[in-house]
């Protein structure tokens, strides 16, 4: 009896927590993608291409020269116990020494280095250069902070200062671009974007770092720098690979097909991040009762309620591409119209990517973290490979459906992984493979809707969420059983 209240309890409190970060995190990050209309309209595409250059830097930049140390957080728990305050506040030392060395190096080097990224689309300048490494400081706080947090199913304090940070970043940035339309200084618009948003992030990002070292009380610890090295640096290619998967799109496509498609592929790609931010959120708000279910020996728990969540998932994908051409005439007016047909294969790659999590996941929980890494590679070179072909042969639309791909074989080869190097299997491949499959066939006969008049899509989409609330309606009551319970 006793055990049962105790997990009644942690089903509870991993919930209720859950649910306040899912709600929280799209409210906050939600206010930074409904101003993508905006900077689409206030900057010239070039400009606009530009700043998403500058984001996939900071994408790659982050994991690689903080050695992706905060990884492995959410593992030390079980094994630091009471110390985790200090093993996080440890790790984060190592990782701004780390961070060091790449900006002393970078400095040094900052012709080549920005000879080089011209050659991948942005025109880097020494403001962007510095802002790019306090940024890369700041936010690697932000996520041992942020992980922190979660592990201990601790959300409010993270979120408040998420938002204390995005939402201010955000309109600032805004006001700095409208300003500088208005005073006619539309050569400095990207330095304005850029400044009005990173600056307030990297003030906040050093703000959390030093409360973190003073709760820790730990500035070095040589036994955790063991620990997080032999956890994380093998995931530092697994970091790199999917960021060079999300970005090797629009990069490879600028430069083989010209930045105005570029940009087409770069809106399609914040449509897909629509439902990357739920995703996301969501699997951080699962992960600690995940591995909590894991450690307690109960894992038959997870699988019926990792598949409503797929489920849940593909129709929310479904959703957004019976809605593509509405979103991306809001998003980015007619000048981007013939995004709307790359939204299909976008958002079942991102649904793709997200079923994967599951079994790396239980390969970080167990530490076969190298085996992780070494799939997530190959995967990624298949991707630019094909994106090299078949942009060749088909135009920059086929950059969209070669990522699809690539995040399907990346979704099998973890799964094989996971039964090989774990000895089991929590969610069975042949089930995952199935959903995806359906999913994805659904999103691209929705496509076939977009020439018949609108009113045949909206019936459609009726339909379809008639569908699923009869499907969902268990799932539903369960939840308000919950929330009501104390």
């Amino acid at each position: 009896m006793a055990e049962q209240k105790k997990d009644s309890s942690l089903n509870r409190l991993a919930f209720k927590a859950g649910i306040f970060y899912i709600i929280a995190q799209l409210f906050v990050r939600g206010i930074s993608f409904l101003m993508t209309p905006v900077f689409t309209r206030l900057l010239s595409q070039d400009q606009y291409n530009q700043y998403k250059f500058f984001e996939s830097w900071l994408l790659i930049f982050g994991p690689v020269m903080s050695l992706c140390l905060w990884r492995s957080v959410e593992r030390a728990k079980y094994d630091v116990k009471e110390k985790f305050n200090e093993f996080v506040s440890s790790v984060q030392t190592l990782s701004y020494l780390s961070i060091t060395v790449f900006f002393v190096i970078f400095m040094i080097f900052r012709e080549p280095v920005k000879q080089f990224s011209s050659m991948t689309g942005l025109v880097l300048s020494d403001f962007m250069l510095i802002i790019a490494f306090l940024y890369t400081y700041a936010h690697t706080s932000i996520f041992y902070y942020q992980r922190r947090e979660k592990q201990m199913m601790r959300y409010k304090a993270s979120t408040a200062f998420t938002a204390l940070t995005v939402v201010p970043a955000t309109l600032l940035s805004v006001l700095l671009v409208a300003l500088g339309r208005v005073n006619e200084h539309a050569e400095d618009l990207l330095t304005l974007r850029i400044a009005g948003y990173y600056i307030p992030m990297i003030i906040g990002g050093f703000g959390v770092g030093i409360l973190m070292l003073v709760q820790g009380r730990k500035i070095a610890d040589r036994r955790y720098w063991s620990y997080a090295l032999h956890f994380s640096l093998p995931l530092i290619p697994e970091v790199l690979s999917i960021q060079i998967m999300n970005q090797a799109d629009k990069l490879m496509v600028s430069a083989m097909t010209g930045s105005v498609n570029g940009s087409i592929l770069a809106l399609s790609t914040t449509v897909s991040y629509i439902i990357w931010i739920l995703e996301d959120s969501v699997w951080n708000a699962w992960l600690p009762w995940m591995y909590e279910k894991i450690a307690r020996g109960e894992s038959r728990e997870i699988r019926p309620n990792w598949t409503v969540l797929m489920q849940s998932f593909g129709a929310i994908s479904l959703a957004l591409v019976l809605f593509a051409p509405e979103i991306i005439l809001i998003l980015g007016g007619s000048k981007y119209r013939d995004a709307v047909y790359l939204i299909a294969p976008m958002v079942t790659g991102t649904l793709f990517r997200f079923y994967s999590y599951s079994y790396t996941a239980i390969q970080n929980f167990h530490k076969k973290t190298r085996f992780v890494a070494a799939s997530t590679v190959s995967v990624m070179l298949l991707n630019v490979i094909l994106n090299y072909i078949f942009i060749r042969l088909f135009g920059y639309q086929a950059a969209a459906y070669t990522t699809a791909f690539s995040y399907l074989v990346l979704m099998w080869i973890q799964a094989v992984m996971e039964k090989r190097l774990t000895g089991e299997q929590l969610i069975p491949l042949g089930k995952t493979l199935l959903i995806s499959c359906v999913w994805f066939l659904l999103c691209m006969a929705a496509m076939l809707l977009f020439d018949l008049p609108a009113i045949v899509r909206y019936l459609t989409a009726a339909a379809a969420a008639v569908l699923g609330l009869k499907y969902f309606m268990p799932q539903i009551r369960q939840v308000m059983k919950t929330l009501k319970k104390k």
